[in-house]
């Protein structure tokens, strides 16, 4: 997937019409534009922000007389050391002039010394005089370095008239070369200037015309032309192994994270293959849409179904995986769209808030809600940056708007689709599945409602005390309750052989050796097996079927061949055991709990509540503590809050009932058979049965406690299990 993303992020499409220009190229044919378009220019903006930068003239700093007061005093310095020199009887005329070349605070040509030494002395003290004074004069107006060579060609006119012409050319030659810029130039403030000049022009727009020509053959193209090009999409890059290597870095990076999200969010989906393999076909095949829609379309990219990539992954697995790889999508499309914040905006809101609504889509109506949803979020985005559509005509305002409900129509369609067809491929038990599943109208609950009514009934308890157990902990609920309707079908096979449809009071065990009727018992499960590949029930329904025992032991019947083998000989004990697995699920494992309690409390019939707390208690701590709990992934806590569901409902279900009087004309008939045999359970002699409890699998066997063939529960004790079981059902969602 990542190798996937890199290429077709890198990989720039030969799109029919698209043409390869550069600045400078000529065009090889005519380039007409197939839109109206209207974009912001960037060469243009840029072109009339350089103009507004260059109307800025350079920024300087006036010095407020302190350079002027600086060079006066230089002059008057350099005035008495050219003095000295003159006057030195020692020194050479050549050693004069190399003392006046020396000097560096005024460079004075070759020329101007020699005038300035044939100066006499008298007019020399006039010069003298006159230098400092001229100097100041001419500093007193502003002269920058651009100005310093004409401030320097108007010194002659400043200097004092009464001079003679030979001692004015030596005072202007001191001048000019003691005159110095008095207004220096501020870099800082004239970038600042010029900067908030250029920010201060607008983005200058170009609109391009449908049909209009946007290059003839034989122009040279230029910036302008190129960057219309681009923006209509009409122009193909290069390749360039820069951007491969940009797209490996970024898809890197985001799948790294995307990992990591997982991990924490969701650790199940790195190692389940199917889950993975789920999630990169339909990525790869999101991906490829994108590449071909994410374009420089004027509406195009605005129908990209990403919301329906994130409903499927959703509905699909969960919500948590939904969410981080659509923020991958996300960021690809950002990528793929050259960085438009509109068209993340659009698509990613719309996408997360259609899966949340979506949710478990239990209901055909759900995805009719999300598309909706998903509709409203557009046209809210869309406001939100474009409002109030003043740059828009009627008739673009309407059309963005139009196509922000066609998307969320289209992602609903798409995401409904594929929602079945993607379902039935990877085998993924769906929430509409489970609705079809839990309806009475099912063949296989019709023919365990009429083959095995004791069965039905059973079903129906624990089905409503599994699902109020997974809905405390967090387990999927729907799903719990569905796979309990189908845990037992396989005794539609052999009805007859299980307690709870014997009516007649007469056993079918009686006659057979306890090998024998094991195995009938233990062969449900494997009869509900064949009976849900043959009505091709989704997997994890067959999940409950096969795991709702585990590998625990039919005791009952273990315990009588072990008493009827001969002397020294040893009974297998896997002859004796279900085949498994054990649960290796939330949902599978409470189921097992939940058809363990309720046999066992159906069986026992606990006289109160805290013999029936002792019960429950007992009975899901021998599960943990002989290991049948191992591979599911229940925690103590998850353990502590099943046994208070199951102690609340278990309640209500084995509650007292009032005994109403004979009337007196009546004599009270003596006590039959079955209630003897109920009243001799241990639950009504004060026994609670803890030390020698059965296990739940023996509710499927035939009555340990009878001994003349009478049923544990026959057709009047178990019409309270009836009344629940029917109030219980006509409640369920399914109905309603």
């Amino acid at each position: 997937m990542a190798l996937l993303m890199t290429i077709l992020l890198a990989w720039q499409l030969p799109y029919s019409g698209q043409i390869q220009l550069e600045p400078g190229d000529v065009a090889p044919y005519n380039v007409v534009s197939p839109s109206r378009i209207v974009y912001e220019s960037e060469y243009l903006t840029a072109q009339a922000r350089a103009r507004a930068e260059a109307s800025i003239a350079d920024q300087y700093d006036a010095s407020q007389g302190r350079i002027r007061r600086q060079q006066v005093d230089t002059a008057r310095k350099v005035v008495e050391f050219v003095t000295l020199v003159r006057n030195d009887p020692y020194a050479t005329p050549q050693l004069q002039t190399d003392y006046l070349m020396a000097i560096k605070d005024a460079e004075l040509t070759p020329d101007a010394i020699t005038r300035l030494l044939s100066l006499g002395d008298q007019p020399w003290a006039l010069v003298a005089q006159e230098v400092p004074l001229a100097l100041d004069r001419a500093m007193r107006e502003e002269i920058r370095e651009s100005t310093l060579v004409s401030a320097r060609n108007r010194v002659p006119s400043i200097i004092d008239t009464s001079l003679n012409e030979e001692s004015s050319a030596v005072a202007a030659d001191l001048v000019s070369a003691l005159l110095r810029p008095n207004s220096i130039y501020n870099p800082e403030r004239t970038l600042q200037l010029r900067t908030a000049a250029a920010d201060a022009v607008p983005p200058q727009t170009e609109t391009i015309e449908a049909e209009e020509i946007i290059i003839r053959a034989g122009d040279k193209a230029d910036e302008l032309a190129v960057e219309a090009l681009k923006q209509l999409g009409l122009l193909q890059d290069q390749w360039d192994w820069w951007r491969a290597l940009r797209s490996a870095l970024f898809t890197l990076t985001l799948f790294a994270t995307a990992i990591g999200l997982l991990y924490r969010l969701r650790p199940g989906t790195l190692t389940n293959v199917k889950e993975q393999l789920l999630i990169s076909a339909l990525m790869a095949l999101w991906l490829l849409v994108a590449k071909f829609v994410i374009i420089n379309h004027e509406w195009l990219p605005y129908l990209y179904p990403l919301a329906a990539f994130s409903m499927l992954i959703t509905v699909l697995l969960d919500l948590r995986v939904g969410a981080v790889v659509t923020l991958v999508m996300m960021l690809f499309v950002h990528y793929l769209s050259d960085n438009s914040p509109i068209l993340i905006g659009y698509l990613g809101l719309g996408a997360l808030l259609g899966s949340i609504v979506l949710g478990r889509a239990e209901r055909l109506t759900a995805f009719l809600w999300s598309g909706l949803a998903i509709a409203l979020s557009n046209l809210l985005v869309m406001t939100a940056y474009y409002a109030p559509y003043q740059t828009f005509s009627p008739r673009a305002v309407l059309q963005l708007q139009l196509l922000a409900m066609l998307n969320g129509g289209l992602a609903a369609s798409i995401a409904l689709i594929g929602y079945f067809i993607i379902g039935n491929v990877f085998g993924i038990t769906t929430s509409l599945q489970l609705t079809e599943l839990s309806r009475p109208t099912h063949p296989l609950l019709r023919q365990l409602l009429l083959m095995s009514p004791g069965t039905y009934h059973h079903t129906i308890v624990v089905s409503n005390l599994a699902e109020r157990a997974a809905a405390a902990i967090g387990a999927d609920a729907f799903l719990t309750r569905v796979g309990a309707y189908y845990h037992d079908i396989g005794k539609t096979v052999r009805p007859y052989f299980f307690t709870e449809n014997i009516v007649d009071g007469v056993s079918p065990h009686d006659k057979l050796d306890p090998h024998t009727s094991a195995q009938i018992i233990i062969s449900h499960v494997t009869d509900g097996l064949d009976l849900a590949e043959k009505y091709h029930l989704p997997p994890r329904i067959r999940d409950f079927i096969g795991e709702h025992h585990g590998t625990s032991l039919v005791r009952y019947f273990y315990v009588k061949a072990q008493q009827a083998a001969d002397e020294g000989e040893e009974v297998n004990e896997a002859d004796f055991r279900y085949p498994g697995p054990n649960p290796r699920s939330k949902e599978t494992a409470i189921l097992l709990l939940a058809d363990t309690c309720e046999a066992a409390v159906r069986a026992i019939r606990p006289a109160n509540r805290e013999e029936l707390q002792k019960l429950i208690n007992k009975l899901i701590d021998d599960r943990a503590a002989d290991g049948e709990l191992d591979s599911c992934d229940l925690t103590f806590s998850d353990l502590q809050t099943i046994k208070e569901v199951f102690l609340r409902v278990l309640e209500g279900v084995n509650h007292p009932r009032i005994s109403y009087p004979e009337s007196v004309q009546k004599k009270q008939a003596p006590a039959s058979d079955e209630e003897k045999a109920v009243n001799a359970s241990p639950g009504n002699n004060g026994d609670s049965g803890l030390s020698d409890l059965p296990a739940d699998n023996e509710s499927d066997e035939a009555n340990p406690e009878e001994k003349n063939g009478a049923p544990k529960q026959a057709a009047a004790p178990g019409a309270e299990i009836y009344e629940v079981a029917e109030d219980e059902w006509s409640s369920t969602p399914i109905n309603t």
